[in-house]
Parts: structure tokens; sequence; C-alpha cells
């Protein structure tokens, strides 16, 4: 790149410019033979709804689509549910769909809450001495949450608010690094922002309290706050999802192989992945497949719930599967156990038109129903995804779902799709035997 195209290509003040401006300097700089068209053809019709997804994040200059879809017949707790699903990915919806229907007449799925604790962490320098923490700590703790009873109010009315707290020293970081590691409940929404605020009011007091409060020496008021900041490590929020079914009724039509031997193939497939941490990243990852759908239907962080579950699957120091399997008395049970910091109020879950009508879709659930109906969905997800494992592969019907993405990069026209799709049922699926076929109907091989 000479030094003129990397000159001309520096800008100054690009969040300033409007969502034309942004565009017209990208084509400009970077997107030569390119148009306003290709950005434009993804804008909302109605401006109202492009300003509100505009403000969703900063310097936007189009709308990303990502297909929304539905995973019918899941019974979690009793309750049948659509479950809403968005997701690029092929096959998952389908596969999710399908173990949401084989549990269904089997007594659908378990879900329980196990906690709904969330956590922030306040972090400073203090030039104290570590067992003078017990003695000072009451005195501290009040004033902060004197100083923060205006800001949980509201939250201690719908049952949230500040749990607990306690104060470590964290020595391996350095002799004088200490935190305060806080508990949350938030009801039903997600928090963040509630953490953070109540967080940051207690940086401020607690340099007040290290100036004022007169237990403390002279050295002891040698404090310096680092950050305040909400952990998105909740191992103490976290959801269990079951389905239990008698082995004998553990069929699977067409495929082959018997209830037992189905069984036990599947049990083996999840300790493999509860051993091998190369194996478990894949595992969890389908796991990540149903429950981040669900999390980005609802409008919900799936960043934040993607670090916690990873973050949990590796407590021990082993990175593990997060599902485990087992039989007791004939019975077949498989469960996943997961962290899941989700809400149904505030943020995008109802500034997103699409969030708000997923969960109208869910009947409104509460916070610890949508963790319920996220977590049954991910142990569906894994579900299905062993079952192929361990039966007919994943590519037979992973490929069978892909086959339109690959006509769609064919530019194939209805016909084409119609002649394709009915030539490889029941064959292998691959991009160049989808290429040769389409050329010979296109009389080019």
């Amino acid at each position: 790149m000479s030094d003129t195209i990397r000159e001309n290509r520096r800008v100054s003040g690009f969040s300033k410019f409007n969502k034309h401006q942004r565009r017209e300097w990208l084509l400009n700089h970077f997107l030569q033979g390119h148009d306003d068209g290709e950005f434009a053809f993804f804008d909302a019709n109605s401006s109202d709804l492009q300003e509100v997804v505009d403000n969703f994040s900063e310097n936007t200059l189009a709308n990303f689509p990502l297909p929304f879809g539905i995973a019918p017949n899941f019974l979690i707790n009793g309750e049948l549910y659509a479950v809403p699903m968005v997701i690029e990915e092929s096959s998952v919806v389908a596969a999710a769909s399908s173990a949401a229907k084989y549990w269904m007449s089997r007594g659908g799925f378990e879900a329980e809450i196990v906690a709904t604790e969330k956590l922030g962490q306040l972090h400073f320098r203090w030039a104290g001495a570590p067992e003078r923490r017990a003695a000072l700590f009451p005195e501290l703790e009040r004033r902060l949450r004197h100083a923060t009873a205006d800001i949980t109010a509201r939250m201690e009315k719908r049952g949230g608010g500040v749990r607990s707290m306690q104060w470590k020293h964290l020595p391996e970081v350095n002799e004088q690094c200490y935190q305060l590691l806080v508990s949350f409940g938030t009801g039903d929404s997600m928090g963040a922002n509630f953490i953070n605020t109540v967080l940051e009011a207690y940086a401020t007091e607690i340099q007040l309290w290290s100036s004022d409060s007169p237990l403390l020496t002279d050295r002891e008021r040698d404090l310096e706050v680092i950050m305040a900041i909400l952990s998105n490590h909740t191992p103490n929020c976290v959801v269990n999802a079951r389905v239990r079914c008698p082995i004998e009724k553990m069929n699977l039509a067409g495929s082959g192989v018997d209830a037992a031997d189905f069984v036990r193939r599947f049990s083996l497939a999840v300790d493999i992945a509860r051993h091998d941490p190369y194996r478990a990243v894949t595992h969890n990852k389908g796991i990540m497949n149903g429950i981040d759908s669900v999390v980005l239907a609802t409008g919900n962080d799936f960043r934040a719930v993607e670090s916690a579950a990873h973050a949990f699957a590796a407590e021990g120091g082993t990175y593990r599967s997060l599902s485990r399997c087992r039989v007791v008395d004939n019975v077949f049970i498989f469960e996943l156990t997961v962290p899941l910091a989700l809400g149904t109020v505030g943020g995008l879950t109802r500034l997103h038109p699409l969030a708000d009508l997923a969960l109208d879709v869910l009947g409104r659930p509460t916070a610890n129903q949508l963790m319920c109906v996220a977590a049954a969905t991910g142990l569906a997800q894994n579900f299905a995804a062993l079952r192929s494992l361990v039966t007919t592969g994943i590519q037979r019907g992973h490929m069978k779902m892909h086959l339109q993405n690959v006509l769609s990069s064919l530019d194939a026209s209805p016909t084409e799709r119609k002649a394709t799709t009915s030539f490889f049922e029941g064959r292998t699926i691959s991009h160049h035997g989808v290429r040769q076929y389409l050329d010979k109907l296109r009389g080019e091989g």
C-alpha cells in the first residue's frame, strides 16, 4: 500500500458523519466499484424503526439481517412452547425441532433454576494489612449500602438488590491488591446497568471512607480505586435441564440401531466429551448453538452467556462437557447444567421489535422461565447432534440443510433448485457434486 493511499484512508471525526457520509467515505476509500444500494437494500422500510436500530450501536452503515426461526413442539415443565431462534447456521433450528418432537412424546424437558445470583467486582489498591479487614469491614459495608440505598430501593421492591459482599485480598496480583466481590439479585432484568451503577457508587464511597473514617490509621488511608465492573462469570446463576426415558422407549425409527445400542453409543459419546477437551469444545459449541439462538432472539447478551458457559465448563482446571448422561435402573437420563444470566425487561428486550415479539411468542416469560427455555433448547440441540453423530453421521443432515446455501452461492434458479434437491435426495451432498450437477443441467458439463 502506498503512502498516498494510506494517507487518504485516514479519517478524523468519522463518528460525526451521518449514515450517508459514512457510506460514501467507505465506498470512496475501501469499496471502489460498489454502490450505496448494497447498504441501503437492507434498510428498514420504517424510518422510525431504522432510527431505533441505528442507535443500538455506533458508526452504523447498514442492517445485518439474520434468520428468525421457530422450533415448535418444545414441552418444558409441562408447557408447550414454540421457541424463537436467531442463527445463520444450517440445520440448527431443524435439529432442535426434531429433538423437541422426539422428547414431546417421552415426557418433554424438565428444567429448574439452581441459583440466580450475579456478581460484580470493585478492585482497589490499599496499603493496609490484610488481617485488618475483619475489623474494618462492618463499617465499610454499612456505608456502602447506605450510600446506594436510593439506587437499590427500586430493585429491592422487585425482589432483587445487593445480596452480600466479601472483602478479598489478591496477593497473587499484588500485595496491595484487594477486591470487593458483591452478589446481586436483579429480578427479571439482566441487570448489567444496575450492577455497574451500584459498583461505581461504591467506588466513590470507598474513597470517601478512606479519607474520613476514624477507624483508619494514616497508612490505611492510602487507597486507590482501580476499577468497578460486573463479572460475566456467573457460577451462581445456574439452570439445570434434563430429559429421561426408559431405555426400551429410546427407539429411533429408520436408524437401524436398537434402543439399547443407541443409548450405549450415546453415553459413550458424552463420556468422551467429559474427558477430552478437544471433543468437549465442539460438544459445547453445539449446546451453545441452541442457547445462543434463543439469547439472540430475545435481545439478550450472547457474548456474556458464551463467556460464562465456557468458564463454567473449565471449573476444576479441565475443560469438560456441560452436559452429562447416565443410566439409572434402565432409565436414560441426559442433563445440562449451565450458567445463564438472562433478562426479560430492559435493554434490547423491548427496544428491538423482534426481541419483543419473541418474548410474546414465549408468553412473556420471567427471567427464570426464559433461562429454562434456553437451557432446554441447548440440551435439545446437543441431543440432536449426538444422535446424528452416533448413528448416521453429522454431515447427512447438515449438508441436506446446507444444500440451499450451496445453491444460492451458485445462483441456482427456482427450477434448478427443485431439480437439484430431488436429485440429491438420499445422496451424499458436496459443493463440488452440486456444481457438477448444475453444470449438467445447464448444458455446461
